[in-house]
């Protein structure tokens, strides 16, 4: 063998190897900043807490607590098909700074890093670990407690715990949203859990694509608007009434709140029946619709149906964000709707089908998760894994 053919050879042996182990290697998405490296510390704590428990919390704060209860935020770590995503994903260590954001939440104490990117924490045993709030997920304290003292917006509370006043309740919502930085094997637009991102590219701002992303104005964003609507009501059981944002954080899992970010008109637009359009506009989202995990999807549904009320023929798109994972993370395909911006869909059906058909249907739904991905991961979801947000029937000439 001569010594191109062994250079070629090793070449290609080397390039088999590391392609291999990209197939294999931790999913790490984005860059982990120092302000993200560890859990929040539970190190000072206003002294009447004992265990920093939503029930402690909501001994005063009644509403609030009973809010709390039923949001997906309180099932951050117990949701069954986010630990069977995770534990697929390898169990990462830093899943957990949103998940279970305080310390004491965590198993284990991070004491350093094994690697510069700091995606290999040293562990040791946490001796504060508290079961019963790891399962709380993002808890009152995960939001609210920094550095010995309640955050919240307002100051004049006299509350019987330290208080420092935030300008705005955004700045709480920025530590798990705002997760970016370019990596040197990554080429998508915006982090799978980078929502803040997706807000700066819908206002028609520059998205930073190295290091981390940074927030000029956290009140601009809009965050607790939406997922968190204000209400006239006492802050605490007896206290005066005031303008109170709801604990609710209503998203994806929420066909209500999701149908209040879309416009939608489906119309004929050709003289012989065969061509309809769906017109879809986020009008009440400054992110893009569907967000977060790119696992979540629209599909939208046009069907001819005939006399007998059953349907003679349909065709189907889909509106999501293609990620290819490995050996790269590349962005394929992203047709999401971003704010304010119409995403117009064309159906064309044969003259021989719309001569046989009575009436024209449009279907649109939400799905939370793909089917393909439940069977990857080995997950039996016992909820439905989509949900209808628009259906209208077109009456044919």
């Amino acid at each position: 063998m001569n010594k191109k053919s062994i250079v070629i050879t090793l070449s290609l042996v080397v390039i088999t190897v590391f392609l291999g182990w990209r197939f294999v290697r931790p999913m790490n998405i984005f860059i982990v900043s120092d302000k993200f490296e560890r859990p929040v510390s539970t190190a000072k704590i206003p002294v009447m807490f004992k265990t920093l428990r939503a029930e402690e919390c909501g001994s005063c704060h009644q509403q609030i607590y009973k809010e709390w209860k039923t949001t997906i935020h309180s099932q951050a770590w117990t949701d069954p098909y986010f630990q069977a995503d995770w534990k697929f994903e390898g169990s990462q260590q830093i899943c957990k700074n949103c998940h279970i954001p305080l310390d004491r939440q965590q198993e284990h104490k991070v004491i350093g890093f094994r690697d510069k990117e700091k995606w290999d924490p040293i562990l040791v045993p946490n001796p504060e670990f508290d079961a019963a709030l790891q399962h709380e997920g993002v808890t009152c304290a995960a939001c609210h407690l920094r550095e010995g003292k309640i955050v919240g917006v307002y100051g004049d509370t006299r509350a019987p715990h330290p208080v420092k006043k935030l300008k705005s309740g955004n700045e709480v919502c920025i530590r798990c949203h705002v997760v970016g930085g370019e990596r040197w094997d990554t080429f998508f637009r915006f982090p799978p859990c980078g929502t803040v991102a997706e807000i700066q590219a819908g206002r028609g701002e520059k998205v930073a694509r190295s290091g981390e992303t940074v927030v000029g104005d956290p009140a601009a964003l809009g965050c607790v608007g939406c997922h968190m609507p204000l209400v006239e009501r006492p802050l605490v059981t007896g206290g005066k009434v005031r303008k109170v944002r709801q604990h609710l954080w209503r998203g994806g899992h929420d066909p209500e709140q999701v149908k209040r970010a879309l416009d939608i008109k489906f119309e004929q637009i050709s003289a012989d029946g065969r061509r309809f359009q769906l017109t879809l506009t986020n009008v009440g989202a400054a992110h893009y619709v569907p967000t977060g995990t790119p696992d979540r999807h629209f599909t939208l549904s046009v069907r001819l149906i005939g006399k007998n009320g059953k349907a003679i023929t349909e065709e189907q798109h889909v509106i999501k964000r293609t990620v290819m994972w490995r050996p790269f993370i590349i962005d394929l395909k992203d047709n999401r709707l971003p704010p304010g911006k119409p995403g117009v869909h064309d159906f064309k059906f044969s003259k021989r089908d719309v001569a046989r058909a009575v009436t024209v249907e449009a279907v649109m739904r939400y799905g939370l998760v793909e089917e393909k991905r439940i069977k990857r991961i080995g997950y039996k979801s016992k909820e439905p894994l989509s949900y209808e947000v628009f259906r209208k029937r077109l009456t044919l000439d």
